[in-house]
């Protein structure tokens, strides 16, 4: 029951089980690339920066393509270099829930293809929970179910 827990506790949990890619990314700027993708382990004394997720957050950069920024700062990055890094970072811990928003949102065609592919080869070998919200609507077949919540807004006044 996580209304149950204290705040630390229910932030441990998130940590722990919660991978979130931010549509904004939500990363740090003083930070560099390695640094922000390790932030889940120095947010919560429950999870420790060890060489084990070191070496995590390396391998994520390197299936990313962002191996040799790893000691750039986020300010000098692209839109879709910003974008890749939130996504290792939500895999750092290697949740076993990912909820993304808009996460091939500033990527190129090829990029999109490929972070969609990190994404769903993450999610078949950890059997994990993957809910997108996107409004790219090329990206729809490839999830087993979608729902279009336009179907479920309330009518404004504009509408005929």
């Amino acid at each position: 029951e996580l209304s149950r827990l204290s705040e630390t506790a229910r932030r441990d949990f998130r940590i722990r089980n919660i991978g979130l890619v931010f549509q904004e990314f939500e990363l740090l700027e003083h930070l560099n690339v390695l640094d922000n993708i390790l932030l889940p382990c120095r947010i919560t004394p429950s999870v420790r920066v060890q060489q084990r997720q070191r070496d995590r957050a390396v391998e994520l950069a390197r299936e990313v393509g962002l191996e040799d920024k790893l000691k750039r700062y986020v300010r000098k990055l692209s839109q879709g270099e910003r974008q890749r890094v939130a996504l290792c970072r939500a895999l750092l811990l290697e949740p076993p829930l990912l909820l993304c928003d808009e996460p091939t949102g500033n990527l190129d065609p090829v990029n999109r293809e490929h972070v969609l592919d990190i994404l769903f080869d993450y999610v078949d070998r950890n059997h994990t929970t993957l809910l997108v919200v996107t409004h790219d609507h090329g990206l729809l077949p490839r999830f087993d179910e979608t729902v279009d919540f336009t179907r479920f807004r309330k009518p404004s006044e504009e509408d005929p």
